[in-house]
């Protein structure tokens, strides 16, 4: 058996023992409320749109065909963990110009709000840059039971502290492409 063959075996076992979370109904409509609220908030502001690469490519393409308003976008690459599970050091692989920041309404787009430190400095880096507001959307926001350093102004789901994956959110790096959320097994 191949390392491919392989990988698709565990990788196909980890969906088939999951715990379906949340259907593709459920996520579609959290992704218009969070759509609404964003288009009442900021459609009128000519916002800056940045997704953070690569969880928020699934939440951002399908948000994006729901604001119907001028906006512009970019994208930043950060990463906290690189191979480690726990956090470590900020490695900034891209972020926008100043000058694209400066006086601009931005709204910080990823999967998953986990423990809040890399939302919480990407914030504090484009308030440092000029922005004139920066607020987080995030399409799940996970219920850690302790305090977070910043928090979702826009969430589509709160998930339970557990391993999720779907939507975006990937498991040992596949199922980002599934519509639906779901946990892996505890047991």
């Amino acid at each position: 058996m191949t390392d491919l063959e392989t990988k698709r075996r565990v990788t196909q076992a980890m969906l088939d023992n999951a715990d379906l979370l949340f259907s593709r109904e459920e996520c579609e409509a959290a992704l218009e409320k969070v759509a609404a609220e964003i288009t009442r908030d900021l459609g009128g502001k000519y916002p800056l749109l940045l997704p953070v690469m690569g969880g928020a490519v699934v939440f951002t393409g399908k948000l994006l065909p729901l604001l119907r308003f001028p906006l512009d976008f970019d994208y930043v690459h950060v990463s906290r963990y690189g191979d480690k599970l726990a956090g470590g050091a900020f490695n900034w692989k891209r972020m926008p110009e100043r000058a694209q920041i400066e006086g601009r309404h931005v709204v910080v787009l990823d999967d998953i709000l986990d423990e809040g430190h890399t939302m919480a400095a990407i914030q504090a880096k484009l308030l440092e840059m000029g922005a004139a507001s920066c607020r987080a959307a995030v399409f799940a926001n996970k219920l850690i039971g302790k305090e977070k350093p910043t928090k979702g102004d826009y969430v589509g789901l709160d998930v339970p502290n557990r391993y999720v994956f779907g939507y975006g959110m990937d498991a040992a790096g596949a199922w980002r492409n599934l519509g639906e959320i779901y946990a892996l097994n505890q047991g």
